[in-house]
């Protein structure tokens, strides 16, 4: 399968890193149009809307993801766009039905990221139970359960402990099965992601670390009698050479907003103790990783284009089936990558299903 490719939207402002280097990036509507019309034609496949209803550690705004979808779905004729949801905040019933109109209005490019939720003063600030960290991904799963039953059966009956869905219809029906995307790194998301979801996102990690929670997730798949994709979160940095590349790296990671910094590092280490484990998805990032929100540093996706789309390949060989990028500009890095790096891609693929061929 040819690697698929994705971006991150910025409809939150402050962009993808918590940092005061300027950026050209733009998170109003109109902006957010531009980059996905670009993404489009320059060979993405997916964007990642992300999720937030209070914005926190250097942003102000965001944009919801469902509605910015929508909208966008309207401007562009092949992206596929996936919406972040975050249960608790949300019905598993009236996000179905929001998703199975996103699905016409897209003509069949709809798809969710179950976000189970780190931010405490989220669900506090909205007047919503905040649970212990594993019981927000037992009802993740349920909530994927009831997407899925809602979209493929004519009535939904569910008798789970934190939803109950009672003989309910949903017409129409999604033009295609919207695919079901999550992250999480603790025990508890790796068993979720095998037993429900068609998708894994992994947060920035070494290539020994990702090959290790491919095989984990794939064993656990297996049990169920499933199988996942695997998709990698990268910030990507490509420029003429690489010191210029590392140089971006380095000014960014020195005007970052320490004081946001350190907000969301106590936070989701607070998330993370509250899993049987005492780990959650930032366990083991340092100061500078938490710069980009889900570890893209570590990616290694930092260099010429030729590095990146070697590095790229080398993530395919272990397993990955999409890159999920962020780019400090997205009014120039966005479309540079799409025609720098993924042809070379492209290329490279090639070249190795010509080799296995003639094996």
């Amino acid at each position: 399968m040819a690697l698929k490719f994705a971006y991150w939207v910025p409809n939150v402002s402050g962009g993808l890193v918590i940092s005061k280097i300027p950026q050209k990036t733009d998170w109003s509507f109109e902006a957010n149009t531009r980059y996905a019309q670009t993404a489009e034609q320059v060979g993405f496949d997916f964007a990642l809307l992300q999720t937030r209803f209070i914005a926190s550690y250097g942003a102000e705004n965001q944009l919801e993801a469902i509605t910015l979808a929508a909208a966008l779905a309207g401007a562009t004729k092949k992206l596929n766009l996936i919406a972040a949801i975050l249960p608790g905040l949300w019905h598993p019933g009236v996000v179905a039905k929001m998703i199975a109109t996103l699905d016409h209005i897209s003509h069949g490019r709809a798809a969710v990221n179950i976000v189970s939720g780190w931010f405490k003063g989220e669900f506090n600030g909205y007047g919503e139970p905040w649970l212990d960290h594993d019981e927000r991904y037992r009802r993740s799963e349920e909530f994927i359960r009831v997407l899925r039953e809602m979209w493929t059966s004519e009535e939904t009956t569910f008798r789970g402990d934190f939803y109950r869905i009672n003989k309910a219809p949903l017409k129409p029906k999604p033009i295609s099965l919207p695919p079901i995307f999550q992250g999480g790194n603790s025990k508890a998301a790796r068993q979720m992601a095998a037993r429900v979801s068609d998708w894994y996102f992994m947060n920035g990690n070494t290539m020994d670390g990702f090959k290790t929670q491919i095989d984990e997730i794939k064993s656990l798949a297996a049990i169920e009698g499933r199988k996942l994709n695997f998709g990698v979160n990268s910030f990507v940095i490509v420029r003429d050479t690489e010191e210029e590349a590392k140089q971006v790296l380095r000014d960014i990671v020195a005007n970052a907003d320490a004081e946001a910094v350190e907000g969301f590092r106590d936070q989701v280490r607070f998330a993370g103790k509250a899993s049987p484990e005492r780990e959650g998805m930032w366990a083991n990032s340092k100061f500078e990783d938490l710069v980009q929100y889900n570890d893209g540093f570590k990616t290694g996706l930092i260099g010429t284009a030729e590095q990146v789309a070697d590095r790229i390949i080398e993530l395919k060989k272990i397993g990955v089936d999409l890159i999920l990028t962020a780019f400090l500009h997205y009014d120039e890095d966005l479309k540079a990558f799409g025609e720098k790096v993924i042809p070379l891609v492209r290329q490279k693929e090639s070249l190795i299903e010509k080799k296995v061929e003639s094996i």
